[in-house]
């Protein structure tokens, strides 16, 4: 049975008191580390809901921009878990985050050079293979120096989602000015922006030596509430790719201007940052698990709705749901995995919670322009499905660990 009672990586465990002389050290990599949370969600921001414009106005269709979407997701099969493992071994999360960001920022240039379907195909996979494994190996590398810096890990990752709402509302008034074709150069500067801020990270302790008998990544994977833990985090998080591929599209195709798009995005995002900025104080009931089921009932009920083409006026509403689809999800997920695994796997469970989340996310995303082609809003449907799905397998895991109940 898996041990999630221990609260250390959602923000309301008691960690080991500090020292002056720590204080400030503590302070400097929170502060470096919300910096480069802040740089990697700017282009965060402008890539999810702004990419897809692009690629439509490249000349893409609705299906062509799906199989584009669910490219990357493909490579993160092999990509994420294989490039944790080997930082975990190595002991090199800093650095690796530093060769992944320099390597995206080249491979974006590939993707603002091709024209054409295949051609930019294949250079998305191209900066696929270089890309997948950044968002693991920060969450990983965050975890482990915010714990022994004494830190929670909500109210720093809030300063990624405050930067994604900027990318949002700036990309949002650049689409009202520039043709969309343009957008490219704001994805190519924001590229650059994450492999500058990933040079002052500080560096963190290395893990101490595994022993020869130790914790396997295939020990993780032989516990049934891990798995469907993984499973049930990656239905929820895939569950939102039509918003992703589509909803830019959809409101723009309604009337709504640059900005008012910029505005929906940045309001989820905006809910999504006070359920960060709390966390910390959260009640003890909310322990991860809880986190993921009220994170997977958040999405059943916003996808539904969404199915059925709300008016303008209770899209706001909807909106603020992403604080649960969204937020609780991603809350939920990390905070269980720094608890289900050791130190030295920290990475390792990163990788394997990918593992899970990228196939789930490449089919739903390549079914995404299908079934909006087919079935416009309705797509929805087939996204509150999967987090449904979600919601039973997450009952499941905590039915049978009952020590998540005095989380």
């Amino acid at each position: 049975m898996i041990d999630t009672s221990r609260r250390d990586a959602t923000g309301r465990a008691a960690f080991s008191p500090q020292t002056s002389g720590t204080v400030a050290t503590a302070g400097r990599f929170a502060a470096r580390l919300g910096l480069f949370f802040a740089a990697l969600f700017v282009l965060v921001g402008i890539v999810t809901p702004f990419f897809p414009v692009w690629l439509a106005a490249k000349g893409l269709d609705s299906g062509q921009i799906g199989l584009v979407l669910a490219a990357p997701l493909l490579v993160r099969i092999a990509a994420v878990p294989l490039a944790a493992r080997l930082a975990d071994r190595r002991g090199a999360l800093r650095e690796a985050l530093i060769a992944v960001c320099f390597a995206t920022a080249v491979a974006y240039v590939a993707v603002a050079l091709a024209d054409g379907f295949v051609a930019i195909l294949a250079a998305v996979v191209l900066m696929a293979i270089v890309n997948a494994p950044a968002i693991a190996l920060t969450d990983a590398y965050a975890l482990r120096g915010l714990k022994d810096s004494g830190r929670a890990y909500g109210p720093v990752r809030l300063w990624g989602s405050l930067a994604f709402i900027v990318a949002n509302i700036g990309a949002g008034l650049t689409l009202d000015i520039l043709p969309a074709r343009h957008l490219i150069v704001l994805i190519l500067a924001a590229a650059a922006m994450v492999a500058l801020a990933a040079l002052i990270l500080s560096p963190i302790r290395p893990t101490a030596a595994a022993p020869a008998h130790g914790e396997r990544a295939r020990d993780l994977l032989r516990q049934p509430v891990f798995l469907a833990v993984i499973v049930a985090a990656g239905l929820v998080q895939s569950s939102h790719a039509v918003y992703h591929g589509f909803s830019t599209i959809a409101w723009s195709a309604a009337g709504f201007d640059g900005l008012t798009i910029g505005l929906l995005w940045a309001l989820g995002v905006a809910a999504e940052i006070v359920l960060f900025a709390l966390s910390g104080w959260l009640p003890p009931a909310c322990g991860p698990l809880v986190l993921l089921l009220i994170g997977a009932a958040g999405a059943v009920l916003r996808w539904t709705a969404m199915a059925f083409d709300p008016p303008g006026w209770a899209l706001p509403a909807l909106q603020i749901l992403h604080a649960l689809s969204f937020g609780a999800t991603h809350l939920g997920t990390v905070g269980f995995l720094a608890q289900a695994a050791s130190e030295r796997l920290g990475a390792t469970a990163q990788g394997l919670f990918y593992l899970a989340l990228s196939p789930l996310m490449a089919v739903t995303m390549g079914a995404s322009g299908f079934l909006y082609a087919a079935y416009g809003a309705g797509a929805y449907a087939a996204m509150a499905l999967a987090a449904a799905v979600a919601l039973v397998l997450t009952a499941f895991a905590l039915r049978a660990n009952p020590a998540q109940r005095q989380a």
